[in-house]
């Protein structure tokens, strides 16, 4: 089962368009539990780091212990960062959140990988467009 998720997140990553091939560990905790860190380099040179412990029934999530999503500039400062750590619990949404930049937090609800991707590929796609004078 988790077996079926990692090949999914593997085929979700041959779909995006990336600058550089995407570097993902994936760690299979038991049949149902797995741990997946990965790095993935954009064609403007913007970076994602992320890091999910998921159990799977079916190939598809059905709890998240932990999941980290962050997003960065060539030079390495924040974009966005989602993530489930406690530490805004006066937040709606918490644990889950969303930073903005290096200040601003808002609520959000838990992304998986795919949201994020296209949430991304939307800043990339501006970012092209802006650097080729569009």
């Amino acid at each position: 089962m988790i077996e079926e998720y990692f090949e999914g997140i593997e085929t979700l990553l041959r779909k995006t368009s990336l600058a550089q091939p995407a570097s993902v560990k994936y760690d299979r905790r038991d049949k149902e539990i797995g741990f997946l860190r990965g790095d993935l380099i954009f064609k403007d040179s913007s970076h994602l780091h992320f890091r999910e412990f998921v159990r799977v029934k079916r190939g598809q999530p059905v709890y998240r212990y932990m999941y980290t999503f962050h997003y960065m500039r060539a030079d390495g400062t924040m974009i966005f960062r989602y993530d489930d750590a406690d530490h805004f619990p006066q937040l709606p949404s918490a644990p889950h959140h969303k930073h903005i930049g290096e200040k601003d937090v808002l609520a959000a609800d838990a992304p998986d990988l795919e949201s994020v991707l296209k949430e991304i590929d939307g800043l990339v796609q501006s970012s092209l467009h802006l650097n080729l004078g569009f």
